[in-house]
């Protein structure tokens, strides 16, 4: 990203975070840099000093925990242009493996999201075979620092060695284009989790922001469910609508989780998720990773914000749909750089810990994690835009008197345990990928 708009952020913040390793370190915790970090509560409270006794018990924290972050749309940049994660991220892009170090990173889910210009143009499904090819060549190109990982214990495994572990999880079940096969195919690649709308309705899944018209998921959705179950691909919620929701509740065999949502009671959209749907998915044993964007963690406060800045924008936006009304991928980059360079006032990071104390309340300790959206969104509060600044979350937690046991619960144990349930559901129920597989296909 541009040096200037990082740098701008980081001094808003107050925070020059201390980099810390991914696997075990030499160093105590307490030769590390003894930086300022930002401050949860009103902008007051962020140049308050900081609790250097806790800072350094966070940063232990955060050094000795396996820390997952569930969706991470680098992957874009990293397929457009062959971003290489070990360089300066391009604008408006904050995510680098220097960054990914400094947060204490252990897993990272890089997001295949295929936009829904592929559904009504074609090649939804080259589209995300292009995205897999990036996060392999990420891989290929530093094995110093990152491991290409698809299971539970490539990810304890990736930790030991003190390395990255990176995953990919579809974003759009409109990216198998309606064939089972081609669900299996992508599990083969690698993919292990699929999201199974965006925002828009899909030919077999309902949308919370989308055109309400199978009553949640079809026949032929049920059966994607059922066989991302047999897989041990876990069925991931964001996006959907309540019904589908609660459909694919009812259906699956395993875990389900939300890969980066909120919560609804404390920021009322759609794509955050209701106290009985929390209640649901605990039951099930899944989990729900909180989402950083600010319009979902503080609707009220942020959205007449945003609206402000569209309505301001409106001309230049429209410029950049006409010149680039025939490339969807370059349109939605100039369009995240034009308002990267508006940035919206930030919140206070107090606001999106409430999501994560609103879930442990509602759901339980067991049942929440994080899935942040870096770079799938541009305002995030602060302390909280980029994933160098993670150490700040285990810092509010210990703040608001939680225990490390249950921070490093929400810090990736809890989607740990989901993700080892998903397996052994898959092995339960089958032994191979495609000899147990239905062939199904829907036509459009």
């Amino acid at each position: 990203m541009n040096p200037r708009y990082f740098f701008i952020a980081i001094a808003t913040a107050g925070l020059l975070i201390a980099s810390i390793s991914t696997g075990k370190s030499k160093a105590d915790a307490a030769a590390w840099p003894n930086k300022p970090s930002t401050q949860g509560g009103s902008p007051s409270d962020m140049r308050q000093p900081r609790d250097e006794k806790l800072w350094k018990r966070a940063l232990e924290i955060q050094r000795k925990a396996i820390v997952i972050d569930t969706h991470n749309d680098v992957t874009t940049p990293m397929a457009n242009d062959d971003y290489d994660l070990s360089g300066t991220p391009p604008t408006p892009y904050r995510t680098s493996i220097e960054r990914m170090k400094q947060g204490g990173l252990s897993a990272e889910f890089f997001s295949l999201y295929i936009k829904p210009w592929y559904v009504e143009h074609g090649g939804a499904a080259r589209r995300t075979l292009d995205m897999i090819d990036s996060v392999y060549r990420a891989v290929e190109r530093h094995p110093n620092d990152l491991m290409f990982a698809t299971s539970v214990a490539d990810i304890r495994r990736a930790k030991k060695q003190g390395k990255i572990a990176a995953l990919m999880g579809i974003e759009g079940g409109h990216a198998i284009e309606n064939s089972l096969p081609t669900l299996r195919e992508f599990y083969r690649l690698g993919v292990r989790y699929m999201t199974l709308t965006w925002n828009n309705t899909n030919d077999w899944a309902d949308a919370g922001r989308g055109e309400k018209k199978h009553n949640g998921l079809s026949d032929f959705g049920k059966e994607v469910v059922r066989e991302m179950n047999r897989l041990g691909m876990l069925v991931d919620v964001s996006h959907v609508s309540d019904k589908t929701m609660s459909d694919a509740l009812d259906i699956s065999k395993a875990p389900i989780f939300a890969s980066h949502s909120s919560a609804r009671a404390l920021s009322n959209v759609p794509r955050n998720v209701p106290d009985d749907l929390l209640q649901r998915i605990a039951k099930s044993g899944g989990v729900v990773q909180v989402n950083f964007y600010s319009v979902f963690v503080d609707t009220n406060t942020v959205s007449p914000q945003s609206a402000e800045r569209d309505a301001r924008l409106k001309a230049q936006q429209a410029a950049i749909d006409e010149k680039y009304k025939g490339d969807p991928e370059r349109r939605g980059e100039e369009s995240d750089k034009l308002e990267a360079a508006n940035p919206l006032p930030p919140l206070p990071i107090s606001k999106l810990i409430d999501h994560i104390d609103h879930i442990v309340k509602v759901a339980g300790i067991d049942h929440v994690g994080l899935g942040a959206d870096f770079d799938g969104a541009n305002d995030m509060p602060e302390g909280a835009q980029d994933v160098s600044m993670l150490p700040n979350i285990t810092y509010e937690l210990l703040k608001r008197g939680y225990s490390e046991q249950d921070i490093r619960k929400i810090l990736g144990e809890n989607f740990l345990r989901v993700f080892a349930e998903a397996e052994r559901v898959s092995r339960s129920m089958s032994k191979t990928i495609s000899g147990d597989g239905s062939v199904r296909r829907i036509d459009r």
